[in-house]
């Protein structure tokens, strides 16, 4: 299907990609240090879908509309700052004195968590030019394209339910062993302003 070292490259370039802290990570930090490790299974599993969608639009043609597409481009790019805006503004607004004590804080399902996260894996347009553009350097014209995409996807995807997982262990690790309000409060805030960050420089993407 792909030969084992092509398959090797793309795993090791997928995992410089994926260390590198992005919205998604962000927001899964924010909330397990916020709320402990029992954030991860909901979010780590709206990272997974969020890829899945992605990639799977992506490689449906997506991706080229996207990269052709002035409007839907704009539409698409817009939507996901808004959305991590709007993440931003409710996580420095988090009071995390008021979190001491409980286990599932009110109004964090893990219904919430998941759609945080998906949709701000899936909202991002850099997510699914990423995989027009990256997907493709690792696929023989000679062989069969949907098998190998479909490996190459599932590998990312792995990987990145790992990445996701790991950054929010340490974060849960840290909820678990700083019980300062304030230092959770600085974290909150910090993520809050990394996500603005995210946003900034989702707008000021450009069409390839």
């Amino acid at each position: 299907m792909i030969d084992l070292a092509t398959y090797i490259a793309f795993i090791l370039a997928s995992t410089l990609i994926l260390v590198i802290p992005g919205p998604t990570i962000t927001l899964v930090v924010a909330r397990a240090a916020s709320h402990g490790r029992s954030t991860l299974p909901p979010a780590v599993a709206g990272v997974a879908l969020g890829d899945v969608f992605a990639a799977s639009l992506s490689l449906a043609g997506v991706g080229v509309l996207l990269s052709t597409s002035a409007i839907l481009f704009e539409i698409v790019r817009y939507a996901g700052a808004a959305w991590l805006v709007f993440l931003a503004i409710r996580l420095w607004r988090t009071d995390p004195s008021s979190l001491e004590g409980e286990l599932s804080p009110k109004g964090l399902s893990a219904r919430r968590l998941f759609t945080e996260t998906f949709l701000v894996t899936l909202l991002n347009p850099k997510g699914i030019l990423f995989f027009v553009a990256f997907v493709p350097l690792f696929i023989a014209a000679d062989r069969p394209f949907l098998p190998q995409a479909a490996l190459l996807v599932a590998t990312f995807v792995t990987l990145g339910i790992i990445n996701a997982a790991l950054y929010g262990l340490l974060a849960g690790w840290a909820h678990e062993k700083v019980r300062s309000p304030a230092f959770r409060r600085g974290l909150n805030r910090f993520g809050a302003v990394s996500l603005i960050g995210s946003a900034t420089m989702a707008l000021a993407t450009r069409r390839p």
